[in-house]
Order: structure tokens, then sequence, then C-alpha cells
């Protein structure tokens, strides 16, 4: 999935349609004490007398905000506020920096008061529901209360729903103010988004409102400037969700083998060591953040993007516009800047670990080591790859070295790793590449509804929501990726399913759906997607036994619903008449939904719409009830043995659908 820029930074990215002037953007970010910076050219001297420990200072209380407003997703923005100002008012550590030491110390103590803040208050403990969390240990509670994030990426948030001029009026009487409601809204909507991020985004958003409310035409100005700030955070969002997963579900090796690949990727000139360092700072970095701590995630950033700046030259040529920025604009500006040209490693083939007869004694000794200089070669060989089907070619030279080691003469059974290397990327691509000739053969709204069949199958107990949502995700990242390149679909599908895989595995954790979803979930982030691709129908699952008229269910209801909430109504049939008739077929499916569609087209035409269905929605009932009926015990057992063709083949072709 291509990342969109944020908008804030169109002086460096030209393609994000939103034109922020530059002294203006520097005025929003540096507004605390920073206004003597009279343009951009000015800022590199002054960022230098911009310390760490003085961001985190002047940006304390945002960021303390920006904590609680993730964790008491309820809460009242005044109540944040009030909460904000009793801890820091409490955290001796935090009202004076004198160096890094002291404000990492107000990072720790932050947290800690809060989470005893929140246990010693009766009234937020009931309408939170973390009294379960406060009986248990310091490391336990954080975990705990972590659980009980929930992700409302989806909704929108209340700034959609103000005209312009409330905008502009409120930022008029309160420019502050309307900057922290920004990032109050964002961030409980939000709770795995980083405080830095939310802090850039906050600004970017006053910027753009105080462009716009200069602006005749107000409207038009804030959706051009606006959205494509909502479409980053969105996106960012979710990868930052989907990096904390990685982090709880699987050890640190999964998440260290993660950052490795995507370091080496966006730096492929930089050395193995330099690489190695900064995998293990960012890693770390990640857990910091995921682990709610704004005030310490803060502080490492900047740190870090302090040392990234300092290292220039041996890590990229990209990022020279970006160290010139302020904090935390500067950060931003470096997480999202290009990848570096792809060197020519055409005299250094990967033979040292496909020929070298000392492949058994480096991989016995230190296997780890071994493995993270093996995922570095290849990643700079091949940066066009996506990180799963990376991770993938890594798993199985793992596997082979494991068997071979074990031999006689190891160096005739690795010797042909290459050709594993090959083939594991090309079953990879291949799948891809059947999944979009589908989605070109069926159309849009006809894939939708072949991935609704198939992962009702899948996952039955999810409910019928929850499978529009996920499925349309999954047909949108195909309408979106499936037109590029064959290079570019390859990555696009292979990076979208690893954040909407990843967020229905985020689901299961929450709530279990089944042994099979469990198992590819949890068994390798590496081979995830193809564990889902295989999934077969869950046999185990019964319905709630419903006749036909409890399912389709037909009422004048459905003529005031818009086009989108009857495409919806739709889905959801589907995904109940898949769940009650389960041998039906995928034509019969289509049958009853076209019916469907065109009863509701000529009933909302009739002068008396209930009767007209009451009459008309006899047929097509009498339809459902002639599909057959549920499985015996024998013939669910054979469904079972016989599930993957079931859900992989159309009925009247024989095309492979992954996902």
């Amino acid at each position: 999935m291509k990342t969109l820029k944020p908008i804030c930074f169109l002086v460096f990215f030209s393609y994000i349609k939103c034109q922020i002037l530059q002294t203006s953007l520097l005025h929003a970010v540096l507004e605390s004490g920073k206004s003597n910076i009279k343009m951009l050219s000015d800022s590199g001297s002054a960022m230098q007398h911009l310390s760490t420990q003085n961001y985190v200072e002047e940006n304390l209380k945002d960021l303390t905000s920006i904590m609680i407003a993730q964790f008491l997703q309820k809460a009242t923005y005044e109540e944040i506020q009030t909460v904000a100002q009793q801890l820091l008012d409490l955290v001796e550590k935090c009202k004076n920096f004198k160096s890094h030491v002291s404000a990492t110390e107000c990072a720790h103590q932050l947290m800690t008061r809060f989470l005893e803040h929140i246990c010693d208050n009766q009234g937020m403990l009931a309408k939170h529901l973390f009294a379960n969390c406060c009986n248990t240990n310091s490391t336990a509670r954080l975990k705990c209360f972590l659980f009980y994030k929930k992700d409302y990426g989806d909704h929108k948030d209340g700034f959609q729903s103000l005209k312009p001029e409330m905008i502009c009026e409120m930022d008029k009487e309160n420019q502050v103010t309307m900057k922290e409601r920004y990032s109050y809204e964002i961030s409980r909507r939000h709770p795995y988004l980083y405080g830095p991020t939310i802090l850039t985004m906050s600004a970017c958003y006053k910027t753009a409102i105080q462009s716009c409310c200069q602006e005749e035409n107000k409207t038009e100005c804030l959706q051009i400037k606006l959205e494509p700030i909502r479409k980053y955070i969105r996106e960012i969002s979710l990868r930052h969700h989907h990096l904390c997963e990685i982090g709880v579900k699987f050890n640190h090796k999964v998440a260290k083998a993660v950052e490795l690949v995507l370091l080496t990727k966006k730096q492929p000139k930089s050395n193995f060591s330099e690489i190695a360092k900064l995998t293990t700072d960012v890693k770390n970095l990640h857990e910091t953040c995921c682990e709610g701590n704004t005030v310490a995630c803060a502080l490492g950033r900047s740190q870090l993007m302090n040392y990234i700046c300092s290292a220039q030259a041996a890590l990229s040529s990209k990022i020279t516009q970006c160290c010139e920025l302020p904090a935390p604009f500067r950060g931003e500006c470096i997480i999202n800047a290009g990848n570096e040209d792809k060197p020519d490693l055409s005299s250094l083939p990967l033979s040292r670990f496909t020929e070298d007869g000392f492949v058994c004694e480096r991989f016995t000794d230190n296997q780890d080591d071994f493995l993270q200089e093996f995922l570095y070669e290849y990643s700079r060989r091949y940066p066009e790859l996506a990180v799963p089907v990376i991770l993938r070619v890594e798993a199985k030279y793992k596997n082979l070295l494991e068997k071979c080691c074990k031999l006689e003469k190891p160096l005739e059974c690795y010797s042909h790793a290459e050709v594993l290397f090959q083939r594991v990327v090309r079953e990879s691509r291949d799948h891809v590449k059947n999944y979009c000739d589908l989605h070109e053969k069926l159309g849009d709204s006809n894939f939708h509804d072949r991935l609704m069949v198939l992962y009702t199958k899948k996952a039955p107990q999810l409910s019928a929501q929850e499978l529009v949502m996920f499925t349309k995700k999954m047909a949108a990242a195909a309408s979106r990726c499936c037109p590029q390149s064959d290079e570019q679909q390859f990555v696009c599908i292979e990076d979208s399913a690893k954040l909407i895989l990843g967020a229905l595995c985020g689901r299961h954790e929450v709530e279990p759906i089944n042994a099979g979803v469990g198992h590819c979930c949890d068994n390798s982030y590496a081979f995830r997607k193809p564990c889902f691709d295989d999934l077969q129908v869950d046999g185990t699952y019964v319905s709630p036994s419903l006749p036909c008229d409890q399912v389709i269910i037909l009422k004048g209801d459905l003529c005031k619903a818009q086009e989108k909430e009857l495409q919806i109504e739709k889905e959801k049939l589907l995904s109940s008449l898949v769940r009650q008739k389960p041998s039906a077929t995928e034509a019969q499916f289509q049958w009853v939904l076209v019916d469907f569609t065109h009863l509701v087209e000529m009933c909302c035409h009739a002068e008396e719409s209930d009767m007209c269905f009451q009459k008309e929605g006899s047929k097509l009932i009498e339809k459902c009830q002639s599909f057959p009926g549920r499985l015996n015990n024998a013939r669910n057992c054979q469904r079972r043995i016989l599930a993957k063709k079931t859900i992989l083949f159309f009925t009247n072709n024989e095309t492979h659908v992954d996902y």
C-alpha cells in the first residue's frame, strides 16, 4: 500500500494537492516560543537549539493529554484536560527538565502515576471497565489496560460534521483549544497512533484551518486540505497498530526481522552494522510507543531522529531537507522519505549463503546474527518485494539449513537454495496474479460477493456487519492494487493483506473466532496470508436455524436506504444465506441477490411498497427454501475433506482464489 505523505510536507512532496505556506507551517509547529523563525531556510540553525528535552518539555501537556485520551476513550475533552493537569502537578520529575535523564524519569513516573490515578478513582473505573486491571502488578496492569484499547479509525471524527463557518469561528475564538480538541478526537479514535504523529497532524490541521478560513470558498478549501490529513492518519494508524500487534503476538526476533527488512529496503547502501544498530533502536522505540507512554515515545523518537540526522552520510541522501525541519515534523518527514536507489550488487552474489562450505558453521555458531545478515543481503538485492515475502524466503532458508546441516555433506544440500528462493517468490507472485485476474473477470461488486461467500465459510462466527467491513477492505485493496503494473501489484496486495489480516487477527485476539483463524494468526507472521488463502470451511460451525422468511427481510424501510446502505444490506443477506444454506451453489446465491435487487427496485416504485414486498417477496422466499438444506453429519464430514475445493473454485471455472 502506497503511503500518502503528510500534506504539511508539500515543499518536499510535490504531488500532495494542498498549499500550505512554509512560514505558516513553521509558525504552527513553533508557536510556543519559536516565533523568531522567519522562513523554512532559517529553521536549520534554530532547530539546533531545540534540544530533545526542550521539545518534550514544551509539548508535555499535549503529550500527556494524548496518552490519557488513548486509554480513557470514553472521557470528555474537559475530563482529559483535568486529569492531565492533575498528573503533571503530581509528578515532580516533570516540573523541570535539566537533562535527558530527568525527561526519561518524567515519562516513567507519569505512566506509573496515571495507572495509579485510574485505579484510585472508582467512578473512572466503573465508566471504563478497568476494575480487573487494578488487581494485578504494574507490568500485568499495563498489559491489561492496553487490552481494552479499541480502534475507532473507521468512524468519522467529530470535526467532519462541523460546518466550515463553525470551525472558523471556533478557531478565531481560541486557536490553541481548537488544535487540542482535534488532537483529543484523533487520540481517542486511534489509540495506537504514536503521540509524535498526533502532534504533527494536529499542527497540520491547525495550519490548514488558518489558511482556509481566509478563503472565500471555505468548504472546498477545507475538503482539499483536510482529507489528505485524515487519509494519512487512517493509514499510518493502521500501520502503527500492526507493528504493535507483531510485538505482542510474536517474539522479539520477528519484530526485529520486520524492522531490519524495512530499514534495509529504505537504505540499501548502508552497511550491515549500521542497519543492525538502527534495527535494535527502532524496535525498542516501537515497544515504548506501543505501551502507550507518549512522553517516552516522543523522547525516544526525537533522540533517534537526532542520531539519524547526524549520520546522514552513512544512511541516506533522501533526508537532508527533512533534517532541517523542527520536531516533530522532522521525524514524520524522515519516516516518509523515499527509499535510496538500489545499489549495484551484481559483483556480490548471495553465493556466500549458498555455496560457502562454512555456512553450517556460521549458522550453528550464531543463528540469529547469521539470519539477520542473510535478511539484510537479500532485502537490499530485492527491495521491490514486500516484507512478508522476504520473510518467507528467510523462513524457508532457515528450515533448509536446519535439515542440511545435519547431513554428512551439507553443501550438496543447500547449494540449490537460490532455486528455493525463486520458487517462494514465484508462488507468492502467482497467487497474487490469480487473485487480480479474478478481480478483473468479476468486477468490483461480484468480486466483493465472492469474498463474502469465501470468508463467511472460513469465519462464520463473525457477524454479518463484520464480514461486510472486512471483505470491503479486501475488495478495495484489489481495486486499488490490481490495475497497477505486475511488480507494483504484487507488493501492493501483499502489503495490504498483512494490514487487513492483521486487523482480523486483532479481532480474534479480543474474541476468538475459530481454531482455523487462530492457527493462521498465531502460527507464522510470514505465512499468515498463505495460511488464510488455504483456510478451509469451518466444518465445526452450526448456525442457529432460521427459516427463509427470517433471513430475507423485505420491508418499506429498504426504499429509504441510500445506494451504499442497500449494498450493505445485500452483503448481509448473502452472508446470512451462506450460513443457512452452506451447500447451495454460488450461482444460487447470485440468483437471490439479483432477484432481491430487482424486487427492491420494483416495489420502491410501487404505490404500496409494503404490500408489494409482501406479495412479490414470497416468490423469493420460495426460491430460498428450494435450496439444499443443512448437511447431515456424514456429508458434513465429507464437506470438511473437500472444503478447500469447494471454497477455492467457481462453479463454472477453476480459477484459484487467494487472499
